[in-house]
């Protein structure tokens, strides 16, 4: 409990500035045989709250979006700073991360405050969610799979769509190429809501 409470408020150096280029420490660049070389679970054992707090073009998303009660998939959510957040607006949320630390973490404030959250601990290179999803939420995972993983994950992630729903990326923005193409080679027709810098938000257009 000591230890949780002194490193609650400790300050996560990266790259270019505290959080780095993308809120991440540094080290998150580097991938080795398809996953994190940059030990995130240990980072999470560790560190409270460790990348902040939510991403505020979620929450500009969250504060327009009108659907009560939505199904929402946070892909590697790591603690939850968005999942737990978009909870609090009463939505149901499945947060996905490779780190159990992380998941502990998020079902662990879930449960004080009574949130419906499930947390789930899985690698995403063989994840396959469970139904479909309102809102699929992808926040600057991408880019730490290799080119073929991210992009097979996108395929799959695409197919849980809700009919009407929502796929939301921030990634890096030399990789918001490819998932345009990804998302128009799809079945299913989606019209774009934001595409600007690492970010691209499409909705499923109901048939």
């Amino acid at each position: 409990m000591e230890r949780a409470r002194a490193a609650k408020h400790q300050k996560v150096e990266g790259a270019a500035g505290v959080h780095g280029n993308f809120g991440w420490p540094r080290g998150w660049q580097s991938i080795n045989a398809g996953r994190m070389s940059y030990d995130y679970d240990k980072l999470y054992g560790e560190t409270a709250h460790a990348l902040g707090e939510p991403t505020a073009v979620f929450v500009d998303f969250f504060d327009r979006f009108e659907t009560q009660g939505a199904r929402v998939l946070d892909v590697g959510c790591g603690q939850g700073r968005d999942a737990l957040f978009i909870a609090r607006r009463g939505h149901r949320v499945v947060g996905v991360d490779l780190s159990p630390n992380g998941i502990r973490d998020l079902r662990t404030a879930a449960d004080e405050e009574g949130l419906a959250v499930q947390g789930i601990v899985a690698d995403l290179t063989s994840y396959r969610p469970d139904g479909d999803f309102d809102v699929v939420l992808i926040d600057r995972t991408l880019h730490m799979l290799p080119r073929a993983a991210r992009l097979a994950l996108l395929k799959v992630l695409l197919d849980h769509v809700a009919e009407g729903g929502w796929l939301l990326i921030a990634d890096e923005r030399s990789n918001i190429p490819d998932f345009r193409d990804v998302i128009s080679a799809h079945p299913r027709d989606w019209r774009s809501d934001l595409s600007k810098g690492g970010y691209h938000f499409v909705q499923m257009i109901r048939q």
